[in-house]
């Protein structure tokens, strides 16, 4: 068996390192001025007026939420083909959760599904307030279509960009914000670049960022401007909303600033991968990802999907035989409505036929910068070795 090779890791510099180890000899570890500094990078890499960062993308999700007036007797629509934490923030605010099925080539939300859904729902007065569409894999979806049904169907729009940091949308950088009111980023160690845990909500509006800012911190504010009355003295801060402790430390942040010089070169290195395994996989019968023409992908995930008509072992066969191998491939997603916990709202297999269609052939092999060509024949040899062909 050849070394394990996974299906995604950080890449840490001595440049990181050291950047961590400034935090830990400095007055800060919490709330220092790595934090400011990490989100200003960001948000001038984006070109986005306002960067608020978090100690995950599921807390930014449910602070977006929050901030956006999400509540009892509202919806939020959503991928079924995501991780859980873009469902589950809708449930946090008390809202109702549903589903639009993908696209079959992108895998993400169809807008045409979207749009069928969204004329039956006014039919019957359940409208969303809000629709997260989920840049899967890294590709933006399709955000001018969905932001023209906003603006029709009076929907705002929070972009569940966790896996495209680095990449763009008709040229323009994801996290801008054109098409969105709120722009979601993850910093897991397997994203492209990573602060341990930690996310990150951007967004145009400064309104919207003033009430994510004092959702992050307890609904505490210092601000003169924000209280009730005068300040008792220099000390005094109030308490104006029910908030939470979903801040990021300095510690994250250092790292992240640090991670944001290579973002270009992280994202360059995952499109030479793609581009080989692209030829590596031409003539075996796999499905490769393919990409928009309005859209450069960030490129977290390489999913291939299998084609089984052509094969004579099963989709597990092919996975389990890939983790005997050493190779330490993924799938990326589960469908969330048909996860135990979804089917008790009613949610049942059919529901949303396309990504369970995806879900029932898909792999993730392994991407990330620091794979090695000869690793990367390892994955495709043992791809071949799985599929007995």
């Amino acid at each position: 068996m050849a070394d394990y090779i996974p299906y995604g890791r950080q890449h840490i510099s001595e440049v990181d390192i050291q950047a961590v180890v400034e935090v830990l000899r400095s007055d800060w570890l919490t709330q220092g001025p790595a934090v400011p500094r990490f989100e200003q990078a960001v948000a001038q890499y984006c070109g986005v007026e306002h960067a608020l960062a978090m100690n995950s993308a599921t807390s930014a999700l449910h602070i977006a939420c929050l901030a956006l007036g999400l509540g009892q007797g509202d919806n939020l629509w959503t991928s079924p083909n995501t991780f859980v934490a873009s469902a589950n923030c809708g449930l946090y605010c008390g809202a109702q959760v549903d589903f639009v099925d993908i696209d079959s080539r992108t895998y993400n939300m169809s807008v045409s599904a979207l749009e069928a859904k969204l004329i039956e729902a006014e039919r019957q007065g359940q409208l969303p307030k809000i629709v997260i569409p989920v840049h899967f894999a890294g590709q933006s979806c399709e955000m001018k279509s969905i932001r023209t049904l906003a603006d029709r169907y009076g929907f705002k729009i929070i972009e569940d960009a966790s896996h495209a940091i680095g990449g763009k949308y008709l040229d323009q950088p994801i996290g801008n914000c054109r098409y969105a009111d709120i722009t979601i980023f993850s910093f897991h160690p397997v994203k492209i670049i990573t602060t341990a845990e930690g996310g990150m909500a951007l967004t145009g509006n400064a309104e919207l960022a003033s009430r994510m800012a004092l959702l992050r911190s307890h609904g505490i504010t210092r601000d003169p401007a924000q209280m009730t009355h005068e300040a008792d003295g220099s000390w005094y801060y109030q308490q104006i909303a029910l908030g939470y402790n979903y801040r990021m430390t300095d510690l994250q942040a250092a790292l992240g600033e640090s991670q944001m010089s290579r973002l270009d070169e992280f994202v360059s290195q995952r499109h030479a991968l793609a581009a080989q395994y692209d030829k590596s996989l031409a003539d075996m019968p796999v499905i490769t990802p393919w990409q928009h023409p309005d859209t450069y992908s960030g490129l977290h995930l390489y999913p291939i999907r299998l084609k089984p008509e052509e094969l004579s072992v099963s989709h597990s066969e092919v996975f389990d035989s890939l983790r005997a191998q050493g190779i330490g491939v993924n799938l990326h997603y589960i469908p969330v409505h048909t996860q135990p916990y979804y089917q008790a709202f009613g949610f049942k297999p059919g529901d949303f036929p396309e990504a369970e269609r995806y879900y029932a052939e898909a792999i993730s092999l392994p991407m990330y910068p620091a794979l090695a060509c000869e690793q990367q024949a390892c994955v495709t040899d043992a791809l071949l070795k799985a599929m007995q062909i």
